[in-house]
């Protein structure tokens, strides 16, 4: 079976492919951004044509930070509902037979009753910060959900919590937090100097490494056909404070962390209801501690590389 994996070079992507590869079912169909814009329906139309998936996950879009999105807001909101139109068009005029959208933790209400369950979906105001993004990738869930009504697809729509892992963006400008928070800890302890951050660290995230994001993909398209999107976390939570000093302390860092409070904290809390997709018998295997370890040794590879295509 061809499954084609778009956004196949990003950190969700390149967990996709991994995963998939090792799945002899299936014949794994990839193409970076380079070969195949999705932003062209031409160049997507003639990609479906010749290759012919019988399966789509949707892993592509354009993503960054508080900083990225609040600077980037046309970009967000264009750039993804392309990428989403054309793909869905594509597929439902090639019949394929399975479609994973995936979106955003993101697209729930800024002030959402926690842990947040799927209902909550559209029953209050967005975060203001990644509002472009979200909408985005709402009406990416709705036209999933509206292909499922009007010509009977079994496609489906999840949404992970925050992801990180290897081939993250360790970026200064537009980065997660998770990642970011590696890199500027990494370059403090070599320059020996202070790490500064955004907001006080009240703020609350959920973490979920990526290849227990892929394990679930996998998981989902054999157990799941419903019109309702579905969560995909860990579970639990931890405040931007406490991930600070675990990192320092994963990153060998011995400096001060000073915080600026003149700079947005973002959503007070966002930690999802996953028992939805735990009752169907999937849960995350990877903890937090051992994630972030093996996230910046990759990091620590790739930094030593000549060729290293991380982008700093």
């Amino acid at each position: 079976m061809k499954v084609f994996i778009a956004g196949s070079s990003g950190l969700v992507g390149s967990a996709l492919v991994r995963k998939f590869n090792k799945i002899s079912k299936y014949e794994v169909l990839t193409s970076k951004s380079i070969d195949l814009d999705l932003r062209n329906p031409e160049a997507v139309f003639d990609f479906f044509a010749e290759h012919k998936p019988q399966v789509v996950i949707d892993a592509a879009a354009k993503v960054g930070g508080i900083h990225a999105n609040a600077t980037y807001p046309v970009e967000f909101l264009i750039e993804n509902t392309e990428i989403q139109i054309n793909l869905f068009s594509a597929a439902h005029k090639f019949q394929c037979e399975k479609l994973v959208f995936l979106s955003s933790s993101c697209v729930y209400p800024k002030d959402c009753p926690q842990p947040i369950k799927e209902s909550f979906l559209l029953t209050g105001p967005l975060e203001i910060t990644n509002q472009a993004y979200a909408i985005a990738k709402i009406a990416g869930m709705k036209l999933v959900e509206s292909y499922r009504n009007q010509y009977q697809k079994k496609w489906i729509s999840a949404m992970p919590t925050n992801l990180f892992g290897p081939n993250d963006n360790f970026s200064k400008d537009n980065s997660h937090v998770l990642p970011a928070m590696i890199r500027k800890f990494h370059d403090a302890k070599i320059k020996n100097e202070f790490v500064q951050l955004w907001g006080d660290g009240t703020a609350k995230r959920e973490f979920l490494h990526v290849d227990d994001l892929a394990e679930a993909v996998e998981f989902l398209i054999d157990n799941y056909d419903s019109d309702e999107a579905i969560n995909i976390g860990a579970g639990k939570d931890i405040s931007i404070l406490e991930l600070a000093n675990l990192i320092s302390e994963i990153v060998g860092y011995k400096g001060s962390i000073k915080w600026d409070t003149s700079k947005p904290n973002g959503t007070p809390r966002k930690l999802l209801d996953t028992s939805k997709i735990n009752s169907l018998g999937w849960s995350p295997k990877i903890s937090l501690t051992e994630g972030i370890t093996t996230t910046y040794e990759w990091f620590l590879g790739e930094i030593n590389k000549n060729n290293s295509t991380i982008k700093l």
